[in-house]
This record gives C-alpha cells, structure tokens and sequence, in this order.
C-alpha cells in the first residue's frame, strides 16, 4: 500500500545546537521541514481528525524540540524530530530535513541541510 502525504514545511524555531560554543550559547533559527507517510483513509471516511494527525499539535511538539535541549549535530536533532512523529499513532514512516541557514562556515552558502527518512517498525 503507498502511503499518503501530510506535509509541515518552513517551520521556524530558534534553538541552541551546533558544534561550537556560541552556536550554544546564542542560538540560530532553524528550519525543520516533515512529510509524513500516513493512510489518511480511515479520517477520510469518518472526517476523524483523531484518525489522523493533528498538524497543528504536532507543530508544537517539534517546536519544542528545536528549541529544547541542544546537540552538535543537526544529524541529532533531526533523529529526535523523527522520533518526535513517530509518536504519532498515524504516521507509518517519516521524511525530516533540518535547515541551518546561518551555518558558520569560511565559504558563503545559502543553506545547509541534513535529510533523514525514518519508518515506524
């Protein structure tokens, strides 16, 4: 069976994480982008919001995550977003991308981002 799509993209929280000292200590805003993988026919057919996900809740929860306890690596931050919706009853598999924009590096780049896909077992 091929899954459906609920996507929550562009969200934009400020969080502590990163490699270096300052990166900790002042923050940076993130930017988390999540498909989930869900059979939305059970919803559909009862217009059951709890037969599917509450994206709004959900927003909140990862929200929470960017901006709770700091990891070096954006690689990290993405597994806990992914577990984060794996949470959720409905959803059967996960896409998370993490953008750093304000990623300190020497050479000047307009994004840098980490992708995971993440399947309930």
């Amino acid at each position: 069976m091929t899954l459906d799509r609920i996507a929550l993209r562009g969200l934009r929280v400020r969080g502590y994480h990163g490699v270096y000292e300052h990166e900790r200590r002042d923050g940076q805003e993130f930017v988390v982008d999540a498909v989930l993988g869900v059979d939305t026919r059970p919803a559909a057919a009862g217009d059951d919001l709890s037969r599917t996900v509450d994206y709004g809740a959900l927003a909140e929860r990862l929200a929470a995550v960017v901006s709770g306890d700091p990891a070096r690596l954006i690689e990290t931050l993405a597994e806990r977003l992914a577990l984060a919706c794996l949470a959720e009853p409905a959803v059967q598999e996960v896409e998370i991308t993490v953008h750093k924009p304000q990623a300190p590096m020497t050479q000047r780049v307009e994004d840098v981002t980490v992708t995971i896909q993440r399947r309930r077992e």
